[in-house]
């Protein structure tokens, strides 16, 4: 079988945001037997499509599994070693275009059927629910502080059983989006915010609106803050 890491990380965020936004437009959209089911669902599936992405990234050739450019950037601070940077956050933004890709693809007749076009750009990319940047943007660093902070301290964590990890990961995904996602739908990764949102903006989506530019740089610089922050703090304690 051909892996790559490269491979891993498109492959990883792919399925990640298939299944993550995924259930943004099976809720969302109008006329889906899951349409209004809520926010328990959608944090639930977000935090198994973490789990899969991990999976799926793993098995394709990428043993870190990052599928965040905020995890490779904050993983590279607190390594020191900048190699993968570059090729690990364009392949995650190459597969996390694509999930979106195959969500419009999958969702194709529900895009008629639904009228607001804000509706139809929460199925790739995230909105904050009360709009002031300052606001968000810590929102969005806090949520990938504690991210970080969590991932690292799994990985410190002895004796942990074999493949437990990826379960692990989607449980504090999943903790984090019922805790702290409700105020900017918890992006807490670039890729996932930006890949999509450039699949919205050039998909025949129709009725589909603005993609709300403006608004993209928050979830992009918001969780790659949060990932630096973080990385330098548990510096503090050499961990």
């Amino acid at each position: 079988m051909l892996t790559s890491p490269f491979l891993g990380e498109l492959m990883g965020t792919m399925i990640l945001l298939l299944l993550g936004d995924g259930v943004v437009a099976n809720v969302v959209l109008k006329q889906t037997k899951a349409h209004a089911s809520g926010w328990m669902v959608i944090t639930t599936a977000w935090g198994l499509a973490v789990i899969m992405g991990i999976f799926v990234a793993q098995a394709f050739g990428s043993p870190d599994a990052h599928i965040n450019p905020a995890v490779t950037l904050a993983f590279a601070i607190i390594s020191g070693d900048y190699s993968n940077v570059a090729s690990f956050v364009t392949a995650q933004t190459i597969g996390a275009f694509l999930g979106a890709v195959l969500v419009w693809l999958h969702h194709l007749p529900h895009w008629k059927v639904t009228e607001d076009p804000a509706d139809k750009l929460g199925c790739f990319a995230t909105a904050p629910a009360i709009r002031d940047t300052t606001s968000n943007l810590i929102g969005e660093a806090i949520g990938t502080i504690v991210l970080i902070i969590g991932l690292v301290a799994m990985s410190k964590t002895e004796n942990m059983p074999a493949g437990v990890g990826p379960y692990l990961v989607g449980m504090l995904v999943w903790g984090i989006g019922l805790s702290l996602g409700g105020t900017t739908g918890y992006a807490i990764n670039p890729a996932r915010d930006l890949g999509p949102r450039i699949a919205h903006a050039v998909l025949p989506i129709p009725g589909k609106g603005s993609s709300d530019w403006g608004y993209a740089w928050i979830p992009v610089v918001g969780p790659f803050l949060g990932g630096a922050i973080a990385a330098l703090f548990l510096g503090l304690f050499a961990l």
